[in-house]
């Protein structure tokens, strides 16, 4: 083990980071389910506290992303009782760029890309194959169809 591992399992037990199949840096919170061959980036979380997270097979997260099924601004202002909970789920072959959010009610197709620094806070349906970049985001369908030069 190098020093940074073990730099990182000491600041993640003084932190009370639970533990997890990525790096002691990464906060999964609830249970989401993971495919096979999925890679989650240095200090990205996962929140699924009381709804789901789904991410499929081969999917790489890079750093500082968050995905998090919770959204409170409404329950912060007064305009909502409870913290609004909605499921996300992140299909097969997907790469999420680095300092990424992913809102609750997201569903991102198989063989998309989400470029760095892309927000997605309002529920939609990412179609497979796409391109999704900014805040607010705009989807670029069918981006990676049939193109294996990109």
């Amino acid at each position: 083990m190098n020093i940074m591992n073990v730099f990182y399992k000491i600041i993640a037990k003084l932190i009370k980071m639970p533990a997890n199949q990525f790096h002691p840096l990464v906060y999964i919170g609830g249970q989401p389910e993971f495919g096979k061959n999925v890679y989650i980036g240095l200090f990205s979380e996962v929140n699924a506290q009381e709804s789901l997270v789904k991410i499929g097979d081969n999917c790489d997260i890079a750093s500082f992303v968050s995905i998090n099924v919770a959204d409170s601004h409404k329950k912060a202002v007064g305009l909502a009782k409870e913290i609004e909970r909605r499921k996300i789920a992140i299909d097969n072959d997907v790469f999420i760029g680095s300092h990424c959010f992913i809102g609750g009610g997201v569903h991102i197709g198989h063989h998309t890309v989400v470029a760095a620094g892309t927000i997605i806070t309002k529920p939609c349906e990412i179609p497979p194959y796409s391109l999704v970049i900014g805040n607010p985001p705009v989807i670029k369908e069918g981006y990676y169809k049939n193109d294996s030069s990109q």
